[in-house]
């Protein structure tokens, strides 16, 4: 039996990493553009599960499919968690990458190396077809470096030293199959997909609590 999900979100990048990872037999999966839905509900919750529950709800609505959405960002320490749940429009409405790294890089200027400790945060809401809800979430660990470094990857990654690669490469610098094995998005989807195996396995009767 086929399940279809729309996924939302129209960022290559994104769906490439979703559609690897849950590769459920049977599933397909199709962006917002493909269900021919333009959904672009205000995100306006104060955390990442918050505005992940926002967007899934909104394409499960429009469509009435399964729907998955994610909200991600970097948060800082130094600078008290920012830029968080903004990290995409960071320097302003309809800023690019660039333009985003060029202010972190400029906040962290007198930020000692020890200091700049950071983390890339991702959640996961996904929204089956009768509206039941799993959530998952998943960190990577870094600092922030003094430059950028590598072509590979998007957003923060050519500024981000994660700590299981002992601060030698940015996520820039990596192929993306060694990205999705240590990324914070590869660690939700890895804990998503757990999540729902597990309930897959309760459905058919497998597991202590559907036996009771």
């Amino acid at each position: 039996m086929r399940k279809k999900v729309v996924i939302a979100s129209n960022n290559a990048h994104k769906i490439a990493e979703i559609k690897s990872a849950l590769d459920f037999e049977g599933w397909e999966y199709c962006t917002l553009k493909e269900a021919g839905v333009d959904s672009e509900p205000e995100e306006d919750a104060a955390t990442f599960e918050g505005n992940a529950r926002i967007k899934a709800r909104a394409a499960h609505e429009a469509t009435g499919l399964a729907a998955l959405a994610d909200d991600s960002g970097l948060v800082v320490d130094a600078l008290g968690g920012r830029p968080g749940i903004y990290s995409a429009r960071y320097a302003g409405a309809g800023c690019s990458n660039d333009e985003n790294n060029t202010k972190l890089l400029g906040e962290l200027e007198s930020v000692a190396d020890a200091d700049r400790t950071a983390r890339f945060v991702c959640t996961l809401v996904f929204i089956d077809e009768a509206g039941a809800e799993t959530v998952a979430e998943g960190t990577i660990e870094g600092f922030i470096a003094h430059g950028l470094s590598g072509r590979q990857g998007f957003g923060y990654d050519p500024l981000f030293l994660p700590c299981v690669l002992k601060g030698k490469r940015t996520l820039a610098e990596v192929a993306q199959d060694e990205k999705n094995a240590i990324s914070h998005r590869g660690n939700a989807l890895r804990s998503l997909r757990e999540k729902i195996s597990a309930q897959a396995l309760c459905a058919e009767g497998a597991c202590e609590e559907t036996r009771a």
